[in-house]
């Protein structure tokens, strides 16, 4: 076996995102463009890998987070295993602790994209040393749409006001068509709108532009948006790689909202997503909580997403591998103190 680290030789983006396709559960936020992107926004990408009979067989992109002279080491949404062989994940975590000293890391924080409902992948976890931990990053709770049946099943399995608000949509003159870059500024003013009616934190509009200029020169991303009479009323991104899709940001304007053009922009990103040949459609995210609980409150945007007739899906949530344990406490502690200041943003 040979460790191969993006920082000093053997990979480029071609060679890395290939190599996450060869996991099943391969994600975007695992792609070399994703790490491009949050390097140039505070987190530091390193790509690690094991090589075995001159193929990659196991890797993870790290996001190294600085707090003050310490660091956390991030996971989002991996590893990446193209097998199941416990010596080539163990030879990877030995490699990423190492790579994480020069770092100062006092931990690394994984949230695999994996179900909560197979207990092997906990006890996997769990054997090579990793502890669940309630600080997670990604939304742990998620509505799946499967795009495989034709359009008429697609739309058949939507709840019936779901159905009847996408074509009302149209009917009533809302038009959807495909951006370009010179419409993230627009849709940066209503992705402040949506910020400032929903209390939410945004992304800059630096941010925006690198997320859809990564992503759109791989054809990987949809910039859609949604006009009544030449006004701009609503826009997405959504995001496909590896037979998935995901819809990542989304805002709407204040006027016309009875015309229901966010219906009709999900039923546009899936289409757009089958195209791409998508199997899956994620509608990233709902609150981490049973929805029979007493305590319960599903909100506008959660019964938004439930109406598209997807399944509810669970991950493991967050495993942290510790380091050093008295300095993981403190930065517990400033981890939490930070994402109270950024809640709201997402795909981090």
């Amino acid at each position: 076996m040979r460790i191969i680290d993006s920082t000093i030789a053997g990979l480029n983006d071609t060679t890395w995102d290939r190599f996450v396709t060869t996991d099943p559960d391969g994600h975007l936020l695992q792609t070399w463009a994703w790490g491009e992107l949050k390097g140039a926004f505070g987190w530091v990408p390193v790509r690690i890998a094991v090589e075995q009979d001159g193929a990659l067989v196991a890797g993870a992109q790290v996001l190294y987070r600085r707090f003050g002279p310490l660091t956390l080491g991030y996971i989002p949404k991996g590893p990446v295993l193209a097998t199941k062989e416990t010596e080539a994940a163990s030879a990877l975590w030995q490699a990423i602790r190492e790579r994480s000293r020069p770092m100062r890391a006092v931990a690394l924080k994984a949230e695999p994209e994996w179900r909560d409902d197979v207990p092997e992948r906990h006890a996997w976890l769990q054997g090579h040393g990793f502890r669940p931990s309630a600080s997670t990053i990604q939304p742990r709770r998620t509505i799946i749409i499967d795009l495989r049946p034709e359009e008429d099943e697609i739309l058949a399995r939507m709840k019936s006001k779901w159905r009847y608000n996408v074509r009302l949509s149209g009917r009533r003159g809302v038009i959807v068509r495909h951006g370009g870059r010179d419409e993230l500024g627009t849709f940066y003013d209503l992705m402040r709108v949506t910020g400032e009616r929903d209390e939410f934190g945004i992304h800059s509009l630096a941010y925006y532009t690198r997320a859809y200029d990564l992503f759109e020169r791989q054809g990987r991303v949809a910039l859609l948006m949604a006009y009544y009479e030449n006004e701009p009323l609503a826009g997405l991104m959504a995001y496909a790689y590896n037979g998935q899709a995901w819809y990542m940001y989304g805002a709407s304007s204040n006027q016309h909202r009875s015309l229901m053009p966010n219906h009709q922009l999900q039923w546009r990103a899936m289409q757009w997503a089958r195209e791409q040949g998508c199997y899956q459609y994620d509608l990233w995210g709902i609150a981490d909580i049973d929805p029979e609980a007493a305590t319960a409150d599903l909100g506008g945007v959660q019964r938004f997403k439930e109406g598209f007739g997807g399944q509810v899906v669970r991950y493991v949530g967050a495993y942290d591998l510790v380091y050093n344990r008295p300095l993981y406490w403190l930065l517990e502690k400033a981890w939490a103190w930070r994402r109270g200041r950024e809640d709201g943003q997402t795909a981090d």
